[in-house]
C-alpha cells in the first residue's frame, strides 16, 4: 500500500463521516442495504418454506406419485381392487428415484354420534405405511399400531372430532354404503386413539385414518388387493421425472399420477412465489444501489479537492477511485453485517415460536414457515455485493475527469 492510498483512506474512514456533510446520506446508504437484505432473506425463507410446508403436507396425506387402475374414478375412494403381487410392491427397486412405497384402500362413508354426523373418506392404511409423515400433525393421543391383528383404532382430525365433540378415547359408528340399490349399509364401530391438526382443510374436513382390512372386508376384497399404491420420491424437485419411470414400470393397467397434477391448482400457486420472490430480490438490489451510488457521488463531491491533491503528488486514476470503492465497500458490508444480523433473528424467533399467524383456509398452514438456508443467505449477500461494486464502479469514474488544478481550487 503506497504512501498515498494510505493518507487518504484515513482521510475518508467512518469517523469523519460523522462530522461531514455526507453523514446522513451515509446512514441512509447503509440502512437501505441493511433493509434491503433483510426483506430478501426473509422474502426467500418464508417462500421457501412455505412452498415445503405444503408439498410435505400434501404428500403426507396423498404420498407424491398414486398408482391407481385406469378405470378408477376421479375421487379419492378406490372402487376397483389391485392386486399387492405386483413386480414394484413391498420395495420399488427398478426406480432409484424411489424411497418408499405403500398400500392403501378408500371408501365414502358417514359418522354419526348422537349430537352430529359428517361425510368422511375412511383411508385404509397397513403396517408398511409411513406414519412419521403424520406424527408431525398429531395434537392428541398417539398413532394405531396395524402390524398385528385388525383392530378398530384411527386416527381423526381436529376438525371432523370437534364438529362430531369427540375426543381421544371415544368411540363412534360410520356407515359404508353398499354397491346397488336396497341394500343396507355396512356398520363399523372405530375407537380414536389420536387427533391431528394438518391445517389444511381439504384433508381435515375429510380423512380418517384406519386398518386397511376393514376396507377389504366391506368390499369384499381378498387379503392381497388394495385401492392403490402411494410413492415417495427422495428429491421432490425430480417428481415429474420419476413419475415417468415409474409409468413405465407398473402394468400396462395401471396408471400413474403425481401430487402436482392432482393439486394443479394448489402447485400453480405456488409457482406465483417464484415471480413474487424475484421481483422482491430486483427491488430490493436496485434499491440499495442507488443509495449507494449517490452515497459515493456525495463523497466524490465532498472530497473533490483532496482527489486534486492526491493526483498531485502523483496518484494515478486507478489508485484514487480504489480508495472510494474502499469506502464503498465499507458501508456495504456494514450495511450487510446488519441486514444478515436482523434477517436470521427474524426468522429464529418465527420459526421457534410462530410469531406471524397465517389464515389456514387462504394459505393451507396456520403460520409463516421458514426455510433456514445460510446457502441462500450467502447467495444473496454475494449477488447485492457483486451488483453494488459494478455498478459503483460508474459513478467512480468521475474521478478520471477530474483536473488537478481546478480540483484544488474547488470550493
Amino acid at each position: 500500500m503506497n504512501l498515498e492510498y494510505f493518507i487518504a483512506k484515513r482521510l475518508i474512514t467512518a469517523k469523519d463521516y460523522k462530522s461531514s456533510i455526507s453523514a446522513p446520506i451515509i446512514k441512509i446508504a447503509i440502512s437501505a442495504i441493511a433493509i434491503g437484505m433483510v426483506m430478501m432473506i426473509i422474502s426467500v425463507a418464508t417462500g421457501i418454506g412455505l412452498q415445503q410446508k405444503i408439498r410435505e403436507k400434501i404428500s403426507a396425506f396423498n404420498g407424491q406419485i398414486i398408482i391407481s387402475n385406469f378405470d378408477s374414478n376421479a375421487s379419492d375412494v378406490t372402487l376397483v381392487p389391485i392386486s399387492k403381487n405386483q413386480t414394484f410392491y413391498p420395495k420399488f427397486n427398478s426406480v432409484e428415484g424411489v424411497s418408499h412405497i405403500q398400500a392403501i384402500a378408500s371408501k365414502a362413508g358417514i359418522i354419526r354420534t348422537e349430537t352430529a354426523f359428517e361425510g368422511i373418506v375412511f383411508k385404509g392404511v397397513g403396517s408398511d405405511y409411513k406414519w412419521e409423515n403424520i406424527k408431525e400433525y398429531l395434537v392428541a393421543g398417539k398413532l394405531p399400531d396395524f402390524s398385528k391383528n385388525l383392530n378398530e383404532d384411527v386416527v381423526i382430525s381436529q376438525f371432523l372430532a370437534d364438529r362430531l365433540h369427540l375426543k381421544v378415547g371415544d368411540a363412534f359408528n360410520t356407515f359404508f354404503m353398499k354397491e346397488g340399490q336396497n341394500k343396507l349399509p355396512n356398520i363399523r364401530r372405530f375407537n380414536i386413539t389420536g387427533i391431528f391438526n394438518s391445517g389444511f382443510q381439504e384433508f381435515d374436513a375429510t380423512y380418517i385414518i384406519g386398518d386397511i382390512r376393514h376396507m377389504q372386508r366391506i368390499n369384499k376384497w381378498n387379503p392381497d388387493q388394495v385401492g392403490a399404491f402411494e410413492v415417495f420420491v427422495k428429491d421432490f424437485d425430480k417428481i415429474k421425472e420419476v413419475g415417468d419411470q415409474v409409468y413405465q414400470e407398473i402394468g400396462s393397467t395401471l396408471d400413474t399420477k403425481t401430487i402436482i397434477e392432482k393439486y394443479a391448482y394448489i402447485f400453480e400457486w405456488l409457482q406465483l412465489f417464484d415471480f413474487n420472490i424475484i421481483v422482491i430480490l430486483v427491488v430490493m438490489i436496485i434499491v440499495a444501489t442507488i443509495n449507494m451510488v449517490v452515497a459515493l457521488l456525495v463523497l466524490i463531491l465532498e472530497r473533490t479537492q483532496m482527489i486534486g491533491i492526491l493526483k498531485a503528488l502523483g496518484a494515478n486514476n486507478w489508485v484514487v477511485r480504489k480508495i472510494f470503492l474502499y469506502n464503498a465497500s465499507y458501508l456495504i458490508f456494514r450495511g450487510l453485517f446488519w441486514g444478515n444480523l436482523i434477517g436470521i433473528a427474524i426468522l429464529l424467533i418465527q420459526k421457534y415460536f410462530g410469531v406471524i399467524k397465517l389464515n389456514p383456509e387462504s394459505y393451507y398452514v396456520d403460520q409463516a414457515p421458514v426455510d433456514l438456508n445460510f446457502a441462500y443467505i450467502a447467495l444473496l449477500n454475494l449477488l447485492t455485493i457483486t451488483v453494488c461494486f459494478l455498478v459503483l464502479l460508474i459513478p467512480s469514474y468521475i474521478i478520471t475527469k477530474i483536473s488537478p488544478v481546478k480540483a484544488i481550487r474547488y470550493d
